[in-house]
C-alpha cells in the first residue's frame, strides 16, 4: 500500500511546495485547506494527472477541535507515515489593541491544532516508522515587534516539537523547521522588507523550495529527531532579528 502524506495548510505558498516536493519523491498526499478552496483543488488535480489517485483534499478548520477531528478522520482510511504541520496564522496582535479572541484563534491553529494532531494521529504514524514536521518561526525565539500573541504560538510550537519527540520515539521522529524571510506577508512594505535583508549574511530572501528541500531531508533522515533547524540565511546568527 501507498504511504501517505499529510500538509496542512497545503493549498498556497510554502504548504504547496511542501506537497509538491513529497509527492514527486513518491508520496501520496493529503491537501488540507482551511479557506482556499480552488487553490486545493487546482493542486490536487495537478498531482492526480501526474500519478492517478495519488491525492485528496481535505477541509477542515484548524482553530476548534471539531475541525482537527474531522481532519483526523479523513485520514483513518490510510498507510500515513508523514505528518507536516504548516497551516498557521499571523497578524498582529499589539498589547494594547489585543481582544481575547485575537489570541485565541493563533494559539488554537499555531501550536494547539499541530500537538493535537500528533496525539490523535499518532497510532497511525506509529504504524509506519512516521515523522512529524512542525513549522515554525525564528521568531519562536526572538519576537516580532506588535507580533507578540503569533510569537508566542510559535514558541510554544518550537518546545511541543522537542517534547514530542521525547515521547513519541522510537516508533515516530519530530522535528521542526524555523522559516526566516521565504514569502514576505501580503501587506509588507518595501522598505520594511529592504531592512530584513540588510540583517541577513545571505543578503537575500529564501524560497518555498528551500523549506520543501529540508522537508524532503528530514523525512530521509531516520536518525534524526528532536531538532530545530532555521532556515534563514543565517539571520539568527547576527543575533539581531529587529523588523
Amino acid at each position: 500500500m501507498k504511504q501517505w502524506a499529510l500538509v496542512t495548510g497545503a493549498a498556497k505558498r510554502i504548504g504547496r511546495e511542501i506537497a509538491i516536493k513529497l509527492h514527486s519523491s513518491g508520496y501520496n498526499v493529503i491537501i488540507h485547506y482551511g479557506a482556499s478552496a480552488d487553490a486545493a483543488r487546482s493542486l490536487c488535480d495537478e498531482l492526480n494527472r501526474a500519478r492517478e489517485d495519488s491525492c485528496i483534499t481535505a477541509q477542515a478548520d484548524l482553530s476548534t477541535e471539531e475541525g482537527i477531528n474531522d481532519l483526523v478522520k479523513v485520514t483513518t482510511s490510510f498507510k500515513l507515515s508523514i505528518l507536516i504541520n504548516n497551516a498557521s496564522e499571523f497578524y498582529p496582535t499589539p498589547l494594547q489593541d489585543t481582544q481575547f479572541n485575537d489570541c485565541q484563534r493563533l494559539l488554537a491553529i499555531n501550536l494547539l491544532a499541530p500537538y493535537f494532531l500528533a496525539q490523535k494521529l499518532s497510532p497511525l504514524l506509529s504504524k509506519n516508522n512516521g515523522a512529524i514536521i512542525n513549522l515554525l518561526d525564528i521568531h519562536g525565539q526572538k519576537p516580532l515587534k506588535d507580533h507578540g500573541i503569533y510569537s508566542i504560538s510559535k514558541a510554544g510550537l518550537q518546545m511541543a516539537t522537542l517534547s514530542l519527540a521525547q515521547e513519541m520515539g522510537p516508533e515516530i521522529r519530530v522535528n521542526g523547521i524555523a522559516p526566516g524571510a521565504i514569502l514576505w506577508p501580503e501587506n509588507s512594505q518595501n522598505n520594511a522588507q529592504e531592512s530584513i535583508i540588510k540583517q541577513i549574511p545571505l543578503a537575500k530572501c529564501g524560497s518555498p523550495a528551500d523549506i520543501a528541500n529540508t522537508v524532503q531531508f528530514l523525512v530521509n533522515s531516520s536518525y534524526i529527531s528532536g531538532q530545530i533547524i532555521a532556515i534563514d540565511g543565517g539571520r539568527t546568527a547576527t543575533g539581531y532579528m529587529g523588523a
